[in-house]
């Protein structure tokens, strides 16, 4: 018998109401579970011990919860909902446009469904085996299709309308499952003959962003408001804090708590009013923001540590040599059929087994191709590695990453004229001392609606950083030479 359960509970899209998400709370603080996580598609994880198991699922089933032991039969919806508005503007895909998809999806999906915005780079694209993405033509998505167990993918010859997206993808996953058509014209033919929907030729290629990875946590402005991103450098987040969490949201009407690829949380939406009672609950709790951005930028399997222990060792090994890792992310995989999102995967191979206990492993490291993390394409960079080894080669491979950025950049930069020996008058501005955003009157704020030529001291007492809400005063003033030398 087993000593522990592993109940997976579904978000779809990384989207809970906060009301949703206290029930399943409290019905696992009933089970003596006093700790959850997050998976890499955005669904919740916890771990229950087999005593109170029975328990936690009627408990679950009389408030009416769905819910998965041990399995994945149902993967969870994963969307970019979660970088929506506070990582980009001006798109034509808003909340609205997610809420219709994942609307339409009105079945329990048996392959992995993928809804993406084509101009971000926070969530993976082709993870799923139904990959939608968003077209240049409004309300309109390509779809990509990844049959199950298979690397390749091909692009549907079709741009799919919103609202239709829940009826092709139940229709391709009945052929594909049900059928076994997994060749794209037989598949087309399959659905075409199953469904009618609408559509319109696919005439253009897919575009996509070169991969970014924002800094999802702390407190951040966006337009009038703030969003809070919350990490934990183990992934779990104790159940009293979420509870708390989802208690503040009801009260100050946050409709929605956003959970992201990352095994983060992202909660939009704060009003200034209430922002040191969000303050409150992170001191309440010893909670940490702000973390260095090399340590965001990882993902481990669900619910295993052996890979968030390793990715911690090599963090570590990368702040003491202060290796630069900016546009990479990573990956570590330790069991053969799983999956995780990375332009460096790390791959843990068996060398000598007893059974089905790996007695010795070694270490395999990749990269994909081009170092886009959505390339399917893995090239192997060193191989048979001791896990002593992992942290010098990898650093090896960032240099490499590194050298062929710059020569990129240095191809594709503009002849600059000679350099004249001028005389330039020293200047002052402010700069926020946690974010080192600055504000600079030639620019003014336009976050804010500061108009350009205002300078520092006109500002209102409670004019606060844009980026993290620092308190005008206490930003300092810093010669301009200077903060151009930092960046």
């Amino acid at each position: 018998m087993r000593d522990y359960y592993t109940v997976k509970i579904n978000l779809p899209g990384g989207i809970a109401s906060p009301g949703f998400l206290k029930e399943v709370l409290l019905a696992a603080w009933e089970a003596n579970v006093r700790k959850v996580r997050f998976g890499s598609r955005q669904q919740m994880l916890m771990t229950v011990h087999y005593e109170v198991m029975r328990f936690l699922e009627k408990d679950l089933k009389n408030r009416g919860i769905s819910y998965e032991v041990n399995g994945d039969q149902a993967p969870n919806i994963l969307s970019s909902y979660c970088g929506e508005d506070v990582f980009r503007t001006g798109q034509w895909l808003v909340a609205n446009e997610y809420h219709s998809v994942l609307d339409s999806i009105d079945y329990a999906p048996r392959l992995k469904i993928n809804i993406s915005d084509s101009n971000q780079s926070f969530t993976p694209f082709f993870t799923g085996n139904l990959n939608f993405i968003t077209s240049p033509d409004p309300h309109f998505w390509y779809l990509y299709v990844r049959p199950k167990q298979s690397n390749a993918v091909f692009r549907w010859r079709e741009l799919i309308y919103t609202n239709e997206i829940g009826k092709v993808a139940k229709a391709v996953e009945e052929c594909m499952l049900d059928e076994n058509l997994t060749e794209e014209r037989a598949l087309y033919q399959g659905v075409s003959e199953r469904i009618h929907y609408i559509s319109q030729p696919a005439v253009q290629e897919l575009e996509l962003p070169s991969f970014s990875l924002p800094y999802y946590e702390g407190f951040n402005r966006y337009e009038s408001r703030t969003w809070l991103g919350l990490y934990r450098r183990d992934e779990l987040f104790s159940v009293e804090f979420l509870l708390d969490i989802c208690t503040l949201c009801l009260k100050t009407k946050i409709g929605e708590i956003c959970v992201t690829p990352w095994k983060s949380m992202i909660i939009k939406g704060i009003e200034d009013q209430y922002r040191n009672q969000w303050s409150g609950i992170l001191g309440k709790h010893n909670i940490n923001v702000r973390h260095a951005a090399n340590e965001l930028a990882w993902q481990t399997e669900d619910h295993h540590d052996e890979g968030t222990i390793l990715k911690n060792d090599l963090i570590r090994y990368f702040e003491k040599h202060d290796t630069r890792t900016f546009g990479l992310c990573f990956g570590i995989q330790t069991r053969p059929k799983s999956e995780v999102f990375s332009s460096v995967l790390i791959k843990k191979r068996p060398v000598l087994r007893i059974g089905q206990l790996a007695v010795f492993s070694q270490y395999d490291i990749y990269y994909t191709e081009n170092f886009n993390p959505n390339s399917r394409r893995l090239l192997l960079f060193e191989k048979g590695l001791y896990k002593m080894q992992l942290a010098v080669q990898l650093e090896r491979l960032c240099r490499r990453f590194n050298n062929k950025r710059l020569k990129e950049e240095m191809q594709i930069a503009p002849s600059e004229p000679e350099e004249v020996d001028t005389f330039t008058p020293t200047r002052y501005i402010h700069q926020c001392p946690d974010c080192l955003t600055v504000y600079d009157e030639n620019f003014g704020d336009p976050v804010q609606n500061i108009p350009a030529g205002t300078s520092f001291d006109q500002l209102p007492q409670d004019y606060c950083c844009s980026m993290c809400g620092t308190g005008k005063s206490e930003m300092i003033l810093v010669e301009e030479a200077i903060v151009a030398a930092d960046f």
